[in-house]
């Protein structure tokens, strides 16, 4: 019977330990994602950790953030192309000012709520 409470505890610490490094990991993909802005690859390298983590948060409250991080990725990808497709129609230009200003929400967004602790809407 002791044995099997320790056991317990023992799963319930390894249980939170993995979620504060799971946290961290996420942590730093808002921060790669921000960093994208001072120019370089961390936007990918933020993804990248976004589909890691992925696996690893499944049914957790941190899983919603890996959603939100790879979605906004892929829909910053979506609308950048489409800007720089139109930039000769003058409107590529609004179309980017817009998808950096829609990234800025996002990334402040999702690291706001991971550090209050709360899971992103979907």
């Amino acid at each position: 019977m002791t044995e099997k409470i320790v056991t317990t505890d023992n799963s319930i610490n390894t249980t939170t330990q993995s979620l504060q490094s799971e946290k961290k990991m996420l942590t730093l993909a808002y921060a790669l994602q921000a960093a994208y802005f001072l120019g370089g690859i961390s936007f990918l390298v933020a993804v990248i950790i976004s589909y890691i983590q992925k696996e690893e948060t499944k049914g957790t409250w941190l899983e919603s953030h890996c959603r939100w991080q790879i979605r906004t990725f892929w829909f910053t990808i979506l609308w950048a192309t489409l800007g720089f497709m139109t930039l000769y129609l003058i409107i590529g230009f609004f179309v980017l000012a817009a998808n950096a200003v829609w990234v800025i929400y996002r990334i402040v967004k999702g690291w706001s709520r991971l550090s209050q602790g709360k899971e992103m809407y979907v």
